[in-house]
C-alpha cells in the first residue's frame, strides 16, 4: 500500500511554508550568532597585571577584543601604576576597574574608545576603598543584584557568581542592595572591604513583572485576576510532566494527575468547565506563541515562569481561544553581560505502588465460587433440576484439571498475586544541562534534557529528548531581533493497553490467581485455561508479547524582530512554526490477546499524525507618561494562525513471522482497511488593548478582539470580544500611603467576554462518507450525506464578572489575593433534535447555557524572618459551583455515557453537570423481608433498590441523582522552611464535595464465577450476615443484578501528602575549593500518604478520556472522575542536585 501517493499536494504545501519558516528563523539565528562572534566574545576581557602602566592595560584590551582607542597621550602619562586582575568581565567592567582610582574617565563610540581626563574634583577627605562580596538567597548565589552605594550614582551588579566588587570613595558610606522579588537592604560599610549578603525572598512581590498576553506588566499595575509561578516554585516538585508540575500552585487552577502512567493524563481546568461538547481545556502561549502539542511537551527545567490568565478581562485578547483560560510559559534565555554559565539540575527517583487493593486469593477464590454454585439452585430453581448446571460443577471442572491447575486433591498449584507480579520498583532519571551567557548587546541559551521515566508496571516507560536554543541580540538601538528553536522527541511505552476492555490494569484486578504466569513448558496462562472466564487476562504476558508505543516528534522555531519606530513606539513580528509527528506502533505476538478482536493470530498496525502550525504576529506597542499623574500603554495588532493534520492508518493480521512486528504490514495474511484523513482550520485576528494609569492610583484596562474562524457558518465566520477592567490602589491614597499595618490594598473589578473555537474543523457543513451499496448483486463503494450542515454555527461565548481584592500587611509579610467570579457561557453546542423528516436525527447548533461561580483565596505569610531561620506559609482554596442553566428549546436531559452500562452520565437544567445518575441502594432484602421483595420480583439476599415513585416497581422512573463530578472545593497548604544552608518543604493537597463513580466495582463485586472479585465480596448477603449492601454471591451467568447503584459512588474528597522536600545548599567556602558556582542536594518524597474514603487506587482519577463510547461528539469533558480500571499511581523517592560553573 502507498500512504505517500494521495498526500503529496498536501505534503509539497506543507514542506514549503516550512522551509520558508525555517528561512527566515535560520537568518535570524544567523545574523544573531554573527553578533555572538563578532561582539561578544570579543567584549570579554580577562587581565592580569601588577603596577601596569595605562598604556599597557589598554594594548591589552585591544588585543584581546579588537577595539581601538583614542586618548591624549600626556593625560594618560599622568595616571599611576595599576594593579588589576579580572577574569571573563566585559569592556566597561574592565575599564572601571582599571580607571577606579586614575584621573581618568572612558565613552564607547561602537568600536572605538575614547580615553580623556576626569573634570576636576575636589580631593577626598579619605582615601577610596573597594568593597567585594557574595550575594546569595536559601538557594544559592543570586545573579543580577544591584548594588549601589547610597545617596550616589556608584553602583554595580553581582555576576553569575553572585560575586560584586564596587569602588568607594571612603568606608562612611551605606550599600544598598536590591533585585526584583527580594526585600532591599541597606548596609554600611564601616570599613570593611568585604560584605557578604543573604535575601530575602518577599512574597508576591509588587514590583514582580507579568506576562499578560502580547505584553508585559508590573504585577501592581494588574487590573485583571492572573497567577503567576516561578522557576523556583516549579522546581520544588521534580517532575517530567510541566502540567504536574503546576498542581496545586494556584487559586483557581484544578490540575488533576488522573494516571499513574508515565506521561498519563493529566487535566487542568481554569474556573470550572465553560463547555460541555467543545474542547475545555486551557490554551498554551509558549514565548508568545500558540502551542499545539499540550504541556506533556515542554521540558519543565526549560521553564522560567508561567502566568495564568483567569477572568475575562485577561483572556479577552485571546479572543476565541481565551474562555477556558490561558496559560502563558516564558522559557529561560540567557542574560547580556554575563559569562558564560554551565548548570546542571538532575535527579533518581525511585517509584513504588503507593496502594494495593484487596482481591481474593486462590483458596478464597474458590471458596467464593462453590457458594455461588450452591446458590444456583436457589436463584434458579428451573433450571438447576433440569441439569443446566451441570458442566458448571466446580468439582467436575477442577477434577479435567488435575495436574495443570490442581492437585490430585483438587487444590490449586497456583495463588499468583497479579498485582504484585505485573508491578515493580521503577527508576527513572532526569538531567538538565544548559549554557547561557551574554554580552553587552546580546545572550544566548542552550538548553538539553533527557528523561526516563519507567513506570511501576513492567516494560512501560517514557523517554524524553529536549534541545531548545535561544539568541536576542540588540542589532542596533533601535532595533533588537531573537530566535528559537527547539526539539522534542518522545518515546512512550504504555502500560494500559490490551484486547479491548481487557487492559493490564484490569487484568491486575480480574485476572484469577489459580493461574500461573506461565506454565513448566513455557506457555502463558490464559484466563481461558479455566471455564467461563472472561474477565481480564494475563497482564505480565500483556506486558512481554504486546508493544503499543507512541512516538512523538515536535520541532518549534520562532523569530522576532523588535523596531523602535519612536521614541516610545515598538513594532513587533514574531513568526512561529510548529511541526509534529506522532507514530503510533502496535504489535501482538499472538501468544496472548492483540490489538485486534481475534486473539489467535500476531498482530500490527500503524497510526500516524502529521501536523503543522504555524502563527503570525503584527503589532505595535506604545508607551508613554504626560503630565505627572498619566500613564499609557496601547497594544494593537493582527495575527494569522493555520493548522493542518493528516492521518494515516493501516493494520494487518496473520503475520508470517513475529520477526517483522509493524515493520512490515504486507507481511501479515489478513490485512485490514488502510484509512486516512486530513483536516484544516485557519484564523485571522485583530486585537487592542489600552492600559491607563492615573496617579499610580486608578487603572484601566480596555481590550477587544475580532477572530474569524473557518470552523464556523458560513453567515458567523466573525465574532467580536471586548472586556473592561478598573483597580484602585487605595495604599496608594494620602490617607493609607504611610500606614504601618496596610502596605498594601487594591481593589479590582473586570467584566470581559470571550469565545470557544474549540470544536470540529467541519461541524458547521454537511458531511459526506463512504458506504456500501449493492447494485445488481454485485457490491459497491459510494458516498452517503452522514451529517447536514449548519451554516449558522458560531462560537460559544463567556461572559465573566470578576470582583477582587488584594492586600498585604506588616511590609507584605502577609498578603491575601481574594476573587469572586462569575461566568456564563451562552450560545452552547448541541446536538438538537430535528424532524423526522429531514431524514436527520440531529443537528450541532447553538443552544444551551451553562454557568460557573467561585470564590478564591491565596494567602502568603512570612511567619519567620531572621539570619539564619525563615518559616514562610502559603494556603490557597478554591470554591466552585457549577449549575446547567438551559439545554435547547426542550430542555431534555443529555446523557455522557459509555454504552456497555446504563446512562449514568447526566446533563440537566438545574444541576451540575456531569452528575452521577442511578439507583439508590437501601441494603439487601432480609429473611423476614420475603413477601416484600417478591412483591419486586426478588428474593432475600438481592439488593434493595429504593422506589422512588412507589408505584411498586423498580423501573428507570426510580433512579435519582447519586452525585456529581466536579468537586466543592478544592486547594494546597504549603510551608517552607530554611536554616542556614539547610530547606524542608511541606505540601498538602485537598479535594472536597465530589464522588468517584468506582465503575471498577461492577466486575470486582457483580462477577463472580466469570472474574476474580474484590475482598468485599466475603461480606456478602448470607442468612447469617444480612447487614450488608453486597447481594449474594450467584454465578455472574444466574440472575445477573447490575447496573448504576448508588454503591458504586464514592467519596471523592482527600488529604493528600504532595511532597516533602529536604535540601542543603553547599557555603562558599566548599564551592571555592570544588570550582563550583552553585551546589545543592535535596531528598523528595512524592505522594507521601493520602487519606480518603475512597477503595481505589486513588481518588485524583479519569479513565475515560476522549473515550468514544461518550456520545455528544465523544465529549471528555466530564469523564473526571469516572474511574474503570486506572493505571496505579506511585509513591516516588527523589535525589537531586542543582549545580553551576
Amino acid at each position: 500500500m502507498n500512504f505517500n501517493s494521495k498526500a503529496t499536494p498536501w505534503a509539497w504545501s506543507k514542506l514549503s511554508k516550512i522551509i520558508l519558516v525555517m528561512k527566515f528563523t535560520a537568518i535570524i539565528i544567523i545574523a544573531a550568532l554573527t553578533n555572538v562572534y563578532a561582539k561578544s566574545y570579543s567584549q570579554i576581557v580577562t587581565l592580569k597585571e601588577k603596577k601596569s602602566s595605562v598604556e599597557k592595560i589598554l594594548r591589552q584590551i585591544e588585543k584581546q577584543t579588537g577595539y581601538h582607542f583614542m586618548y591624549d597621550k600626556q593625560d594618560v602619562a599622568k595616571a599611576g601604576a595599576i594593579d588589576i586582575e579580572v577574569n571573563n568581565v566585559t569592556i566597561s567592567q574592565a575599564l572601571d576597574r582599571a580607571f577606579a582610582n586614575q584621573p581618568l574617565t572612558y565613552k564607547i563610540f561602537e568600536e572605538t574608545i575614547v580615553v580623556k581626563k576626569k573634570d576636576e574634583a575636589k580631593p577626598a577627605v579619605f582615601a577610596a576603598i573597594d568593597v567585594t562580596g557574595t550575594v546569595r538567597d536559601a538557594a544559592g548565589p543570586l545573579p543580577g543584584v544591584t548594588v549601589k552605594l547610597k545617596g550616589t550614582d556608584l553602583g554595580t551588579q553581582t555576576d553569575a557568581n553572585g560575586k560584586y566588587k564596587l569602588s568607594v570613595p571612603d568606608g562612611n558610606g551605606t550599600l544598598v542592595f536590591s533585585f526584583i522579588g527580594f526585600t532591599s537592604q541597606e548596609i554600611a560599610i564601616s570599613n570593611r572591604a568585604t560584605i557578604d549578603v543573604t535575601m530575602a525572598e518577599v512574597p508576591k512581590a509588587l514590583s514582580e513583572v507579568v506576562v499578560v498576553g502580547y505584553g508585559t506588566q508590573k504585577r501592581v499595575d494588574l487590573t485583571g485576576s492572573v497567577g503567576s509561578v516561578g522557576s523556583k516554585q516549579l522546581q520544588e516538585r521534580p517532575q517530567t510532566n510541566l502540567e504536574q508540575e503546576l498542581a496545586g500552585k494556584l487559586a483557581g487552577v484544578n490540575v488533576s494527575s488522573n494516571s499513574g502512567e508515565p506521561g498519563g493524563s493529566t487535566k487542568i481546568r481554569i474556573r470550572g468547565y465553560s463547555s460541555i461538547n467543545t474542547n475545555t481545556d486551557p490554551l498554551y502561549v509558549v514565548d508568545g506563541i500558540v502551542w499545539t502539542e499540550g504541556g506533556n511537551s515542554i521540558n519543565p527545567n526549560d521553564v522560567a515562569s508561567i502566568d495564568v490568565l483567569k477572568d475575562a478581562s485577561s483572556t479577552a485578547i485571546y479572543g476565541t481561544r481565551g474562555a477556558n483560560g490561558v496559560i502563558l510559559i516564558t522559557t529561560k534565555r540567557g542574560a547580556k553581560n554575563r559569562p558564560s554559565t554551565v548548570s546542571y539540575d538532575g535527579y533518581v527517583s525511585v517509584s513504588n505502588m503507593a496502594k494495593k487493593l484487596a482481591v481474593l486469593n486462590s483458596a478464597q477464590f474458590l471458596a467464593l465460587e462453590d457458594k455461588a454454585y450452591a446458590n444456583i439452585q436457589k436463584y434458579d430453581p428451573t433450571g438447576w433440576a433440569s441439569g443446566k448446571y451441570v458442566d458448571d460443577d466446580p468439582v467436575k471442572i477442577r477434577t479435567a484439571l488435575i495436574g495443570k491447575l490442581f492437585d490430585s486433591n483438587l487444590n490449586p498449584l497456583y495463588d499468583t498475586d497479579w498485582q504484585k507480579e505485573t508491578t515493580r520498583s521503577a527508576i527513572s532519571q532526569n538531567h538538565n544541562v544548559s549554557v547561557t551567557g551574554g554580552a553587552e548587546n546580546i545572550n544566548y541559551g542552550l538548553f538539553l534534557n533527557y528523561a526516563d521515566d519507567q513506570g511501576i508496571i513492567l516494560n512501560s516507560y517514557l523517554k524524553r529528548y529536549n534541545a531548545r536554543l535561544t539568541v536576542d541580540n540588540q542589532v542596533k538601538p533601535w532595533l533588537k531581533i531573537g530566535a528559537t528553536l527547539n526539539y522534542n522527541a518522545q518515546d512512550q511505552r504504555a502500560g494500559n493497553y490490551g484486547t479491548g476492555g481487557n487492559n493490564i490494569p484490569r487484568g491486575l484486578i480480574e485476572m484469577i490467581p489459580i493461574i500461573p504466569i506461565q506454565y513448566p513448558d513455557g506457555t502463558y496462562g490464559k484466563r481461558t485455561d479455566y471455564p467461563n472466564m472472561e474477565g481480564g487476562d494475563n497482564p505480565v504476558a500483556q506486558t512481554r508479547e504486546i508493544q503499543e508505543l507512541a512516538r512523538t516528534r515536535v520541532f518549534n522555531g520562532n523569530g522576532y524582530a523588535a523596531i523602535n519606530i519612536l521614541k516610545n513606539l515598538e513594532f513587533r513580528t514574531v513568526l512561529g512554526v510548529t511541526t509534529a509527528a506522532n507514530y503510533i506502533p502496535r504489535f501482538a505476538s499472538g501468544l496472548v490477546g492483540g490489538p485486534t478482536a481475534d486473539q489467535s493470530y500476531s498482530s500490527a498496525s500503524i497510526d500516524e499524525y502529521n501536523r503543522t502550525f504555524y502563527q503570525w504576529q503584527n503589532y505595535f506597542t506604545y508607551n508613554t507618561k504626560f503630565g505627572k499623574d498619566h500613564t499609557l500603554n496601547v497594544v494593537l495588532g493582527t495575527e494569522r494562525q493555520n493548522f493542518q493534520q493528516l492521518r494515516l492508518y493501516g493494520s494487518t493480521r496473520g503475520l508470517s513471522d513475529n520477526f517483522y512486528q509493524y515493520y512490515n504490514l504486507g507481511a501479515g495474511a489478513i490485512p485490514g482497511i488502510p484509512t486516512s484523513d486530513y483536516t484544516a482550520w485557519q484564523m485571522q485576528s485583530f486585537y487592542g488593548r489600552v492600559n491607563y494609569n492615573l496617579m499610580e492610583k486608578y487603572l484601566f484596562t480596555v481590550t477587544g478582539r475580532a477572530d474569524g474562524s473557518s470552523r464556523f457558518g458560513q453567515n458567523s465566520k466573525y465574532g467580536f470580544f471586548p472586556s473592561a477592567a478598573f483597580a484602585w490602589r487605595v495604599s496608594q491614597e494620602e490617607f493609607l500611603k504611610d500606614n504601618k499595618t496596610i502596605s498594601d490594598l487594591k481593589f479590582r473589578l473586570s467584566y470581559g467576554l470571550s469565545g470557544n473555537s474549540e470544536i470540529g474543523q467541519y461541524r458547521s457543513l454537511a458531511n459526506i462518507n463512504t458506504s456500501n451499496y449493492v447494485f445488481g448483486g454485485a457490491q459497491a463503494i459510494g458516498t452517503t450525506l452522514t451529517s447536514i450542515g449548519n451554516p449558522e454555527l458560531q462560537w460559544e461565548k463567556t461572559a465573566e464578572y470578576n470582583v477582587g481584592v488584594s492586600f498585604g500587611l506588616f511590609d507584605n509579610r502577609v498578603t491575601l489575593d481574594a476573587d469572586a467570579y462569575l461566568k456564563k457561557t451562552q450560545a452552547l453546542l448541541l446536538n438538537a433534535p430535528l424532524p423526522q423528516t429531514s431524514g436527520f436525527s440531529s443537528v450541532f447548533r447553538n443552544t444551551g447555557k451553562l454557568q460557573n461561580k467561585g470564590i478564591e483565596l491565596t494567602l502568603n505569610t512570612v511567619n519567620v524572618r531572621s539570619k539564619d531561620f525563615t518559616w514562610n506559609t502559603s494556603f490557597n482554596i478554591s470554591f466552585l459551583s457549577n449549575k446547567i442553566l438551559a439545554l435547547g428549546a426542550s430542555n431534555d436531559d443529555i446523557f455522557l455515557d459509555p454504552t456497555f452500562l446504563s446512562q449514568f452520565n447526566l446533563m440537566r437544567v438545574g444541576l451540575p453537570a456531569g452528575s452521577f445518575y442511578g439507583y439508590k441502594v437501601l441494603g439487601t432484602w432480609g429473611t423476614a423481608e420475603a413477601t416484600q421483595a417478591a412483591s419486586y420480583g426478588l428474593l432475600p439476599g438481592d439488593l434493595k433498590i429504593q422506589d422512588t415513585n412507589g408505584d411498586g416497581r423498580v423501573t428507570s422512573a426510580d433512579k435519582v441523582v447519586l452525585g456529581k463530578s466536579i468537586p466543592d472545593g478544592y486547594g494546597t497548604f504549603t510551608n517552607n522552611f530554611t536554616y542556614k544552608s539547610f530547606d524542608l518543604g511541606v505540601e498538602l493537597q485537598f479535594n472536597y464535595g465530589n464522588q468517584i463513580m468506582n465503575l471498577t466495582k461492577h466486575s470486582g463485586e457483580d462477577r463472580t464465577g466469570q472474574a476474580n472479585s474484590y475482598a468485599t465480596v466475603l461480606n456478602a448477603w448470607t442468612p447469617d450476615n444480612q447487614n450488608t449492601s453486597i447481594a449474594e454471591t450467584r454465578p455472574a451467568y444466574v440472575r445477573y443484578q447490575t447496573e448504576i447503584y448508588s454503591t458504586k459512588v464514592e467519596s471523592g474528597n482527600f488529604i493528600r501528602g504532595r511532597a516533602v522536600t529536604l535540601g542543603y545548599t553547599f557555603n562558599k567556602s566548599v564551592l571555592d575549593k570544588i570550582k563550583l558556582t552553585r551546589l545543592r542536594v535535596y531528598a523528595q518524597a512524592q505522594n507521601l500518604f493520602v487519606i480518603t474514603k475512597y477503595t481505589g487506587y486513588d481518588p485524583e482519577v479519569s479513565t475515560y478520556n476522549g473515550n468514544p463510547n461518550f456520545n455528544q461528539g465523544a465529549s471528555s469533558n466530564f469523564t473526571q472522575n469516572i474511574q474503570f480500571y486506572d493505571y496505579p499511581k506511585p509513591r516516588v523517592f527523589v535525589l537531586g542536585v542543582n549545580a553551576s560553573f
